[in-house]
């Protein structure tokens, strides 16, 4: 079955938590097991976070007598702790997604696992 990948705004969608057509099954197995599926999570996590950071990051600039500095520093001391939450648990929230993608549970893990171990 040829592996379709889904455009930005399906991509974007995908990325926030919704539910891809089934043409983009394939996509999403490879998107959750695949060699650097941990750097796309990361990505993801990124492009959710994103516009809070932007409005915090304005909030803090235009709202308080915070310099660009420390405010830049706030909102780069959340991003790094939304990765290190997200990233913690990135085995299970990905599992979520293929299994909200009718994959069956366990089937990130196994196939992530039967990679790893081939590898060697």
């Amino acid at each position: 079955m040829e592996m379709t990948r889904p455009g930005p705004v399906r991509w974007l969608h995908y990325a926030y938590g919704g539910r891809l057509p089934d043409r983009y099954r394939e996509w999403v197995l490879h998107d959750a097991t695949d060699r650097g599926w941990l750097a796309r999570f990361a990505l993801l996590v990124v492009a959710q976070t994103l516009p809070w950071l932007v409005a915090a990051f304005l909030v803090l600039v235009l709202l308080t007598p915070l310099s660009l500095g420390w405010a830049l520093l706030a909102v780069g001391a959340a991003l790094a702790l939304s990765l290190f939450f997200t990233l913690t648990s990135a085995d299970e929230l990905t599992e979520a997604r293929l299994v909200k993608h009718g994959f069956a549970p366990g089937t990130g893990k196994n196939r992530r696992r039967a990679r790893h171990v081939s590898s060697w």
